[in-house]
Parts: C-alpha cells; sequence; structure tokens
C-alpha cells in the first residue's frame, strides 16, 4: 500500500488565457464578434503555409481567437449538446438583437430562454445567447 502524506498538493495558479472558436472563415467570425464587442482584430496567427489561420481580439484581461478551418461543421443545435457558446450582455439588447441580425446573425424558432435570453446564431452557425446588461 503507498504511503499517503499530509502535506496538501500545492493550489495550482492558472488563468483563462483565451476563449477560442472554429469556423470555416475565422476571420469572419472574430470581425463579427469583435464588432458585437466594440473592438476590432488586432491579431492574426499565420498557419503552417504562411496564410492567416487565427485572428482574434482582446475585451479586457481576455483574449478571443477564432480558428479557421475547411473542415468545420456548425452544430446541429438544439438536437446536439453545445460544449461551448457565448453569452453577451448589452445595455439595449432589442437595439443589439436587430444590428447583430444585420451583421449575419440569425434568429432560430427554438428559444429555451424565455424572457430571459435569446438565442442566435453567429455567421458560422453557431448558438450564442444575448442578454440585457444588469
Amino acid at each position: 500500500m503507498p504511503a499517503t502524506s499530509s502535506t496538501p498538493a500545492p493550489a495550482l495558479d492558472g488563468k483563462i488565457l483565451c476563449h477560442a472558436m472554429w469556423a470555416r472563415d475565422g476571420r469572419e467570425l472574430a470581425d463579427f464578434y469583435a464588432t458585437a464587442l466594440g473592438t476590432e482584430v488586432s491579431r492574426t496567427y499565420p498557419g503552417p503555409q504562411g496564410e492567416p489561420a487565427a485572428c482574434g481580439f482582446d475585451v479586457g484581461p481576455s483574449m478571443y481567437l477564432f480558428y479557421s478551418s475547411e473542415n468545420f461543421t456548425a452544430p446541429n443545435w438544439p438536437e446536439e449538446e453545445l460544449p461551448f457558446h457565448m453569452d453577451l450582455t448589452f445595455t439595449d439588447v432589442r437595439a443589439a438583437e436587430e444590428r447583430l441580425l444585420e451583421m449575419g446573425a440569425t434568429r432560430p424558432d427554438h428559444q429555451p430562454g424565455g424572457t430571459y435570453w435569446t438565442v442566435l446564431l453567429d455567421p458560422s452557425g453557431q448558438p450564442f445567447c444575448i442578454h440585457q446588461a444588469h
């Protein structure tokens, strides 16, 4: 039987460096979310042949990175569970929804949030939620 130690394991001090998403066109998706969050794409990372493989931007201490993938397929939501999605807040959620729809988002029929949030699909077909800022 292995010996046990009464010394607690050291605490980890990890921090989130970035939130990453994939799409067929990472630059298009980065531009969409950067505009929604009031900023601009400020980072581009090259792929193996020097082509832009990922684009991103910072909001506060967080970086958001969007990768291009020729094999990307949007989730078949709501039939498939989502491993990840974004929730965004706006001071005027109705005006934000209108603007996001003009920018290429779509509004699916399935709206599980009732009056608490609205689900939209970004230009890559991935769900995200919008909420009223508190």
